[in-house]
């Protein structure tokens, strides 16, 4: 089992960033680089040996023409603090909102998704995950311009924070095409955690390694968030063993979990115990 890290937004808002605007997290590579790199060696220390590049919003729409600029930054920022054997993984995302697949381009994207890839690649990622994706057509465009540079390329779909988007039964007809144009893996986030489960078992027989990195449900369900506490983290864990059942060879956190669920990841799943968060974990 490979420990993937958990959320870079939450715990940036954790830690006293104001993420308000279009470009959300990615402010953080020019305001708070220090707090940026806080989050990831955060990750590294819990026993997270998969680390993903704040770049989910380092895109020419968002950031303009810095947008190059800020993504090989924080590339930089997290290879600085991590483990120079540990991959890091360059976050590729849709172009519009992630829950918003009807404002989507759709297949139109591909030559700005190409463009991403290819600037991720070029700063030196490891792997290229597209993820959160709830089109199908840009899902498997990202995936496509992704392809084209070289890299193992990893899918991540999402069905919404609580499964409205997609069924599935979607998440295995898109798996399945995934598959056809060569995906090297194919992964789930950014769904409740305890609305997870399905949506893994959609791929499991697809032929290629699976990935979950959940998010942590409703503040009511008291996996995370403003709850985020050891028990909180074990509750995480409890329902990640079905995962690992199912067949999931990589496992970690989205938005609402932190450093702790991935101590606690690490311990029951990683080769190794993670070691005791210090201060400003």
């Amino acid at each position: 089992m490979e420990i993937l890290d958990g959320a870079i937004g939450t715990e940036l808002i954790g830690r006293g960033i104001e993420l308000d605007g279009a470009d959300w997290s990615a402010r953080a590579i020019r305001r708070a680089p220090e707090v940026l790199s806080e989050v990831h060696a955060a990750y590294a220390k819990a026993g997270a040996t998969l680390h993903t590049a704040n770049t989910f919003r380092t895109q020419p729409g968002v950031l303009g023409d810095e947008w190059c600029d800020d993504l090989r930054a924080a590339v930089a920022i997290v290879r600085a603090v991590v483990p120079e054997t540990q991959k890091v993984l360059g976050s590729i995302a849709p172009i519009e909102d992630c829950y918003r697949p009807d404002l989507s381009p759709g297949r139109a994207a591909l030559s700005r998704h190409r463009e991403t890839a290819l600037a991720l690649a070029d700063a030196g990622c490891d792997v290229l995950l597209c993820e959160t994706f709830a089109d199908e057509a840009e899902a498997l465009a990202a995936l496509e311009g992704a392809r084209e540079v070289g890299l193992p390329v990893w899918l991540s779909l999402t069905a919404g924070p609580f499964g409205e988007l997609l069924t599935p039964s979607d998440f295995e007809r898109i798996g399945r095409e995934a598959v056809s144009l060569g995906v090297d893996r194919l992964l789930a986030n950014c769904i409740a955690a305890t609305q997870m489960t399905p949506f893994v078992e959609a791929f499991a027989s697809l032929g290629v390694p699976v990935g979950v990195y959940a998010n942590a449900g409703g503040k009511d369900e008291r996996l995370g968030w403003a709850n985020a506490d050891e028990d909180a983290a074990e509750r995480y864990v409890e329902l990640a063993e079905r995962w690992a059942e199912i067949g999931a060879t990589v496992i970690g956190g989205c938005c609402g979990t932190g450093p702790l669920h991935i101590r606690a990841l690490s311990e029951r799943f990683g080769s190794g115990a993670g070691d005791v968060l210090g201060p400003g974990a």
